[in-house]
């Protein structure tokens, strides 16, 4: 009865925070509207693909939202929020600083992005290029990585209804790396409709902040519920017609976040099904980008597949309210299994 008046108390402090992220979210966003459109932040649309090529499809289907105002790096004000709620009421060595670190990591790597998209002119105005911002991100992830094992000691890697993998202090580098790189990508690849990403945060951030409360992580937990409650406040701004992009410097964030958290957890077997919809994302992108190389033809008509979708006429609300409704089945199901297959133990 003790242990769980503890959980209740640890969970209702973690709401609080969710609370009030929400509400300085709320609070900040209308200045960061103010000097965005004042200053002008217009996020310019993407003309090509990785490899050069034009992109008349998502072109012309997202045409009518480049013909007004539409500011990026909204995500600021995420970073702002999670930055000062993390640091007044949730600074926990052993919890908090490597998520925290792989947020504000991430968000650094889409600022510098989102700063030459925005300022930039001529070619290179779409931003860094893509081997620049893998080999940044990368180098985020070895250093997180590294703390993860020498500092934390994090050695093994726990498999659903098998048991712990003990991968050694390398191994276990690399997979924290690849936790890190593949997710922030595969988040940045899905911010392309309206609220779509954000949703889709909100879901994984829950059911990964629900695993470290069962876990006994409390201090991750309420991490993960500061960011969903700035994530609320997002998704309230950018619901159709949104008024802004997080830009890289949210996506990048998120995604970096979230794969720490997924290591953490010892759950990065379980990153896959609660980020099906990710998974997916970046899995269509590159298929088509794979089989145009090697086929010369393209799967989808235009990748990744919520431009597929659309441009298969299906309405941008009908897309995102679907995605989430599957990323919610798969978050039920990531945490089902956590709490059978020995990640959670009680």
């Amino acid at each position: 009865m003790f242990q769980n008046s503890y959980i209740s108390q640890e969970a209702f402090f973690g709401l609080i925070l969710a609370l009030g992220s929400f509400l300085l979210s709320m609070f900040l966003t209308p200045v960061y509207t103010h000097f965005a459109y004042k200053y002008h932040w217009w996020k310019k649309q993407k003309q090509t693909t990785l490899t050069g090529e034009s992109l008349p499809v998502m072109t012309k289907l997202h045409a009518h939202k480049f013909k007004r105002a539409f500011p990026t790096m909204a995500g600021i004000v995420g970073v702002v929020v999670v930055a000062a709620i993390t640091y007044m009421c949730n600074w926990y060595r052993a919890e908090t600083w490597l998520p925290f670190a792989g947020f504000i990591g991430g968000a650094f790597v889409g600022f510098i992005d989102d700063l030459i998209n925005v300022f930039g002119s001529g070619k290179g105005a779409a931003g860094l290029r893509a081997p620049v911002k893998f080999f940044l991100i990368t180098m985020i992830g070895l250093g997180l990585g590294w703390f993860f094992v020498y500092k934390l000691g994090w050695t093994s890697i726990h498999v659903p209804f098998y048991g712990d993998f003990t991968l050694g202090a390398i191994g276990m580098i690399l997979l924290f790396t690849f936790a890190v790189v593949s997710t922030s990508n595969a988040v940045n690849i899905s911010d392309g409709l309206d609220g779509l990403a954000g949703g889709l945060m909100i879901i994984a951030y829950g059911a990964f902040g629900a695993i470290a409360l069962f876990r006994g992580q409390f201090q991750l937990f309420a991490f993960c519920m500061t960011v969903a409650g700035w994530l609320v406040s997002y998704v309230w701004f950018n619901a159709p017609p949104a008024r802004f992009m997080m830009g890289d410097v949210g996506s990048f964030a998120l995604g970096s976040g979230l794969g720490v958290v997924a290591m953490m957890t010892n759950s990065f077997f379980l990153l896959p099904i609660i980020g099906i919809l990710l998974v997916i994302e970046a899995g269509s992108s590159l298929l088509q980008m794979i089989s145009k190389k090697v086929f010369g033809k393209k799967i989808f008509i235009s990748a990744p597949i919520h431009h597929h979708l659309e441009a298969n006429g299906w309405g941008e609300a009908k897309i995102v309210m679907r995605f989430w409704m599957i990323a919610g089945v798969f978050a039920i199901v990531g945490i089902f299994i956590a709490m059978t297959g020995g990640i959670v133990v009680r």
